[in-house]
């Protein structure tokens, strides 16, 4: 099946035989769907802090960055906007010369003025059209001012990454990217005490030139206006966790002799999550961002987050130090379980109630000492998104997982029911605690359970082919971390998922 020349593609690419070989069977088995308990809810899976509770846990907060506690913002970067821009390639690709009344693209044209890039795409058609936007919409040439902010020969947003392209216009005239403002969020909430604010963005390849450029030009504006350092790095997704593509008949699918490799999704970011020298990491997605008169809320609830996740972390340690000391007795024993049942949202099987002391010592122990994540959690308002659920594990218990619709049975009429009643989405707004009770990193990756991937079904050239996504970042691929739901306002999640979403309040200055 693998020819020389394959195995020597596989070695370049750091992908042993065995692990291809996983890949097609995992192609021929497929991914079983998970057992689930129920959907999270505030009371049930998801903690509603009080407004005291919030207040001592950004005093907890502010007290670890005084104490010079290492903290890092992890931003997965690397996406594409072609997405966003989805309606109006349609349009340009379309046989309409105007955009159907009602349409997305007509509401963009009606508001263009509002889109924080209308300057520049302004000046860019008076210099290649010799007209104004509004001059060529009253001409009938809409055609020509859409094509102008996707293609190469105008703005290019089409191509380019989401992270670069202009989302916040102010007052003064100056406009930001969102990686501009993650460096602006990040400063407010996570500097440490020695006034250094350490971010890592995920970026593609091909565009990491391009984000080196406007880091280079933002960074210093920013470090002047806030008081701050930055310490910015950046990583790719590792060739090694690229997937292979199979034909429909899960043979392994080849162009021209080669074989072909997919990225193998976010999930894949968990390596470069690892590397991370960093106790404590924010995760959250690069377009997630607000312009500086819309960011209390988000400032306020990353430090509750955080100060919570420390709280936690502070009492798993009492118990953990505990248990391995010897330092317990039944009662102690009790306690702890109660403990992660009401904190922590884990619910044990009845087996441990006949478990030997020493027994349910160690198994209690195993269970904390594990990476820590506290996710916000925001009430379903239609956005689009995975959920909070509780779902069984392989040792009985049951706990707390973001899942996706694609890891649920849809043909189980039960775990529909529990979709059908989730009050609550992941807006992708973690913090996580990385480091062990010895302060040393956890392995991340072996905390991923590898069957919560999935396949999709997809094309190259016009050939139909089968691709392998691993399990993703906050879902599979941090199955095995002790996971926290708190409920966040609604106002703390503004993400851009298609370039109408610029025209919404949040996004204006």
């Amino acid at each position: 099946m693998l020819t020389p020349h394959d195995k020597e593609v596989l070695a370049r690419r750091g992908v042993t035989e065995s692990q291809l070989l996983e890949q097609i069977d995992r192609f021929k088995t497929g991914f079983p769907y998970l057992r689930i308990a129920d959907s999270a809810r505030v009371g049930d899976g998801i903690t509603a802090l009080s407004a005291d509770e919030e207040k001592s846990a950004i005093a907890r907060w502010d007290e670890y960055l005084a104490d010079g506690g290492r903290v890092a913002k992890f931003v997965p970067a690397s996406g594409a906007a072609s997405r966003m821009f989805k309606s109006l390639f349609a349009f340009v690709d379309g046989d309409a010369d105007q955009p159907v009344e009602g349409s997305d693209v007509a509401r963009l044209l009606a508001d263009i003025e509002h889109l924080p890039f209308y300057k520049e795409l302004d000046s860019l058609l008076l210099k290649s059209k010799g007209k104004s936007i509004r001059q060529l919409l009253h001409e009938g040439r809409a055609k020509d001012v859409v094509a102008a902010i996707i293609l190469p020969d105008g703005l290019n947003y089409g191509n380019l990454p989401k992270g670069l392209l202009s989302f916040h216009s102010y007052p003064d005239g100056s406009v930001r990217t969102p990686v501009e403002e993650q460096l602006v969020e990040g400063a407010q909430s996570a500097t440490g005490k020695d006034g250094v604010v350490r971010l890592h963005f995920t970026v593609s390849g091909n565009h990491r030139a391009l984000f080196e450029k406007k880091l280079a030009e933002a960074i210093p504006a920013v470090e002047k206006r806030m008081g701050v350092k930055f310490d910015v790095t950046m990583s790719e997704q590792k060739p090694s966790t690229d997937t292979v593509a199979v034909n429909p008949d899960n043979t392994l699918f080849r162009e021209d002799g080669e074989l072909v490799f997919r990225p193998g999704g976010h999930g894949a970011l968990i390596r470069n999550l690892n590397d991370i020298d960093s106790e404590v990491v924010f995760v959250k997605n690069i377009d997630n961002v607000v312009p500086d008169s819309r960011r209390d809320s988000t400032i306020y609830y990353k430090k509750v987050l955080a100060g919570y996740l420390i709280e936690l972390h502070d009492a798993i340690y009492k118990y953990y130090t505990a248990l391995r000391s010897g330092s317990y007795d039944r009662s102690t024993l009790d306690e702890i379980i109660s403990f992660m049942g009401d904190k922590l949202s884990i619910k044990f099987p009845d087996s441990v109630k006949v478990m030997a002391d020493s027994d349910l010592a160690d198994f209690l122990a195993s269970k904390l000492n594990r990476p820590l994540r506290v996710a916000g959690m925001v009430r379903n308002e239609g956005e689009p998104g995975g959920g909070p659920y509780l779902t069984y594990n392989a040792d009985g218990t049951v706990s707390p997982q973001v899942l996706e619709s694609t890891q649920i049975d849809s043909a189980n009429a039960g775990y529909v029911e529990m979709m059908n009643r989730a009050t609550h989405f992941n807006p992708v707004d973690l913090v996580c605690y990385i480091n062990d009770f010895e302060g040393r990193p956890f392995d991340l990756p072996k905390y991923v359970d590898p069957s919560t991937g999935f396949i999709s079904e997809k094309s190259l050239h016009g050939k139909p082919l089968r691709a392998l996504e691993l399990p993703g970042l906050w879902n599979g691929a941090m199955s095995d971390w002790t996971t926290v739901f708190v409920e966040v306002p609604i106002s703390t999640f503004n993400p851009v998922k298609t370039v109408n979403d610029l025209l919404r309040d949040a996004h204006q200055s």
